[in-house]
This record gives structure tokens, C-alpha cells and sequence, in this order.
């Protein structure tokens, strides 16, 4: 399976996320913000990741995933679309192996509320959010800035669904703040893309 974004081309298999609005939304916002390190949290198929390694004002990029099916499709996706050459590939759960602190981090977590009894398929740990969508969203907020840079920015990719708002007092109570990046509407939800960095004050004070 196969699609296309900007004149770029990203092959995927059934346990690998394919890429679509809420992929989209996010690359918007990485082919605009990104600068410096950056790191591609849940790359997937590798859209954010390749989006970003593109860009002149990105020194190098990290591509980080639990899965390796998906590492894989990532990898040969940078190749096809002549982006391997900034990036290095890690297989984590979240920050456990990921080292250093990163200027940039893109992150379109597994967001929809999935209640216990729901039909599993090959891809779900890319949305499965568990039952209020925030098992793994809360998990990265708690660690996200130990690995951002002084001046970093997060570039996240948040639902409706998933009480953006806690999402939001998460971010304030640690510092940053918070504005829209890229939104989009549809008839049962809205995704956002939050763009977040840490309060000048805060810094200061730090």
C-alpha cells in the first residue's frame, strides 16, 4: 500500500499506520516549525520524520517507534524519498531508549478512546488510546521536556476526543505555553495540532 504527500511517496503495511488527516495536519506544522535535532516520536510509515529531514534548518533527526515493522517502512521510505541520510532509527517505548535532547519533537500519539472489548487490528497500538484515549498521551507529557532543548519546541497532534483540554493544563502546569498550529473539523471530531514551548518567564526563573 502506498500514498502520497508532497511530491513524496510512503509505502506502509497493514500493522503500519497509514498516513491520513491527522498525518497530514502534523507534517503541515513539522514542514513549518521544525528546526534543529528533531525527534519523529511514533514515525510510523516515517512521514514526520522525512518531512522534517528535508528541511534545510534540520541538522538531524531521530525516528523513534515501539514497532519494527514500522522502523522498517520508515527506513525504506527515507531512502525512496532521499531523507536517510539525517536520519537515525530507534526502537523505544517512548523515551526509554531515546537519547539526548532534541530541538524539535513531533509526536501524533494514539489518541481515540478504545473501550476493552473493541476489535483489534494489525495497527491499532498507532490509535488505541485505551478507554479515555490518554493511556499513552499522559505517559509522553509526563517526559516530553526532560528531552527537549532550552528554546525547544513540541509539535503534537492532539483530539477532541481525548479531553484536549487536560492536555493543555498538562503543558501549562509544566511551563509552556500553548497555541494552535493547524486545525482541522470534522463532523464527530477536531484535531489540532499544539504547538508548545516553554514560558520566557519560566526560564528565566529556571
Amino acid at each position: 500500500m502506498e500514498t502520497e504527500w508532497r511530491g513524496m511517496r510512503f509505502s506502509f503495511t497493514e500493522a503500519v499506520y497509514a498516513p491520513r488527516e491527522d498525518s497530514f495536519l502534523l507534517a503541515e506544522a513539522v514542514e513549518k516549525f521544525a528546526a534543529g535535532r528533531v525527534l519523529d516520536m511514533g514515525t510510523g510509515c516515517g512521514i514526520q520524520g522525512i518531512t522534517a529531514a528535508r528541511k534545510k534548518e534540520v541538522n538531524a533527526v531521530v525516528s523513534a517507534d515501539a514497532g519494527k515493522e514500522a522502523l522498517e517502512a520508515a527506513r525504506a521510505n527515507a531512502g525512496k524519498n532521499g531523507a536517510g541520510g539525517k536520519i537515525t532509527f530507534v526502537q523505544t517505548d517512548l523515551f526509554s531508549a531515546v537519547k539526548g535532547k532534541f530541538d524539535t519533537i513531533a509526536f501524533n500519539p494514539p489518541y481515540l478512546p478504545v473501550s476493552p472489548g473493541e476489535k483489534r487490528f494489525a495497527d491499532s497500538a498507532a490509535w488505541d488510546g485505551g478507554k479515555t484515549g490518554r493511556k499513552v498521551i499522559d505517559r509522553f507529557l509526563d517526559e516530553f521536556d526532560r528531552h527537549l532543548a532550552p528554546r525547544g519546541k513540541l509539535l503534537f497532534l492532539s483530539s477532541s476526543l481525548s479531553d484536549e483540554g487536560k492536555t493543555l493544563k498538562k503543558l501549562a502546569q509544566k511551563g509552556f505555553s500553548a497555541e494552535t498550529a493547524g486545525e482541522k473539523r470534522f463532523f464527530f471530531e477536531k484535531i489540532t495540532v499544539i504547538k508548545a514551548e516553554k514560558n520566557p518567564d519560566n526560564e528565566a526563573a529556571a
